[in-house]
């Protein structure tokens, strides 16, 4: 086993395999009681727990999460790297995976399930494949890492696949998919969380999957790359936090109660309950292969109830076009069908037939101008996590005014 070189450098290869001890026990903290909510009950886009939201300049935000994380012992680099891409989640607005993951992650750390300055470790390595165990860094880190591994080495062969085991929380895995496509090529993710158990299976009535996304990203010549980023869930938990946060309710068919029922409340979620899988039996066919091929195929851990850690595991494929296409046939290819898709005479006028990614592109540039959205809630998680790691309150407020 090898410590992983810096960015930049080509790493020695290494053969021997790393190992993890696995344990007995699960960390389980008490939940509070809900209010159980039928499935008939009357939908509202906001309850009488709705909080205010205001906006704050993505560029001021970025800085007070660094200031945070920086306090709480990462170093200037990881803080940044972890600010930057906590706070693009919330520019294409996937919130669920933006700023409101801060107070987790201080509670990750104290836990111990979640370590600063940890750099990742390259347990396998061939000119095509490594294995990588991120030591229970930040996944925004050891992310960066494993991506510029594996496009470096499919640049060379073609074709590279990178397992990432034992990671901290890895973010929006569309980061991953984007980083591959602004250098031509195509990528595959499919990601766990071992200890992550969130969804049930179809015909099941409690929690044995995590929410298992897939992500594939296709860049086109000429135009924007396809990043196509799904939970095989019907949404990914962070989803639920943001209700929570606002006080709204979720759709039907999103999750069940701690007995099975549907619901609309997302406390049922912290009181028991589960999600559902997207499409229900292909969505759950897709997401116990994908544990399989994040956790097993990795090397990592599948969802495991007896995990004392929450990590993540990802597998990713990449795929260098130029390396065998000479002539340019899978870029001109890729442009025709996406304007062929995109011509789809729409049923709305007013809706034209997006592409996987054009809602977060339109969403990045919406909130690059007028700011990102944060709901009073989530700002005084933000306020009180600054405070937790020695940031004067009257300074933290400013920060963020």
């Amino acid at each position: 086993m090898r410590a992983a070189a810096p960015r930049g450098r080509s790493p020695s290869r290494a053969t021997s395999a790393a190992t993890e001890r696995s344990t007995s026990a699960i960390l389980r903290r008490p939940t509070r009681a809900a209010i159980s909510i039928s499935s008939r009950a009357p939908r509202r886009r906001r309850s009488p727990r709705s909080t205010d939201v205001r906006t704050i300049a993505a560029p001021r935000l970025v800085e007070f999460v660094t200031a945070i994380m920086h306090a709480a012992g990462c170093n200037a680099v990881e803080a940044a790297t972890i600010a930057r891409r906590l706070v693009d989640s919330n520019l294409v607005g996937h919130d669920s995976h933006g700023v409101l993951r801060v107070g987790k992650y201080l509670e990750w750390m104290h836990s111990g399930w979640l370590k600063a300055n940890q750099a990742p470790t390259i347990v396998f390595e061939s000119d095509a494949i490594a294995i990588v165990d991120g030591n229970r860094g930040f996944g925004q880190v050891v992310g960066e890492f494993a991506g510029s591994l594996g496009t470096t080495k499919a640049a060379k062969t073609g074709i590279a696949m990178i397992g990432l085991r034992n990671c901290g929380h890895l973010g929006r895995v569309g980061d991953w998919a984007e980083l591959a496509a602004a250098v031509g090529q195509v990528s595959l993710h499919f990601l766990n969380t071992s200890n992550g158990l969130r969804v049930a299976p179809f015909g099941g009535g409690d929690r044995r999957l995590s929410t298992n996304p897939i992500t594939i990203g296709v860049p086109v010549a000429g135009s924007d790359p396809v990043i196509m980023d799904m939970t095989t869930s019907m949404v990914a938990e962070g989803k639920l936090m943001v209700a929570v946060n606002r006080g709204d309710r979720v759709p039907e068919g999103w999750i069940i109660d701690k007995h099975g029922r549907p619901t609309t409340e997302p406390r049922d979620f912290y009181d028991g309950g589960a999600l559902l899988t997207v499409g229900g039996h292909k969505g759950s066919g897709l997401s116990i292969v994908t544990d399989l091929l994040a956790g097993a195929i990795s090397t990592g851990k599948t969802s495991d109830p007896a995990d004392s850690v929450l990590r993540n595991n990802m597998l990713s494929i990449y795929i260098a076009p130029n390396v065998y296409d000479g002539e340019d046939t899978v870029a001109r290819e890729a442009a025709r069908f996406v304007a062929w898709v995109k011509a789809s005479r729409p049923l709305n006028p007013d809706t034209p037939v997006l592409l996987p990614g054009e809602v977060e592109r339109k969403m990045r540039s919406e909130r690059t101008t007028r700011g990102v959205p944060i709901d009073d809630k989530t700002r005084a998680d933000l306020l009180a996590a600054a405070e937790s790691v020695g940031i004067a309150s009257d300074r933290a407020e400013a920060m963020i005014a």
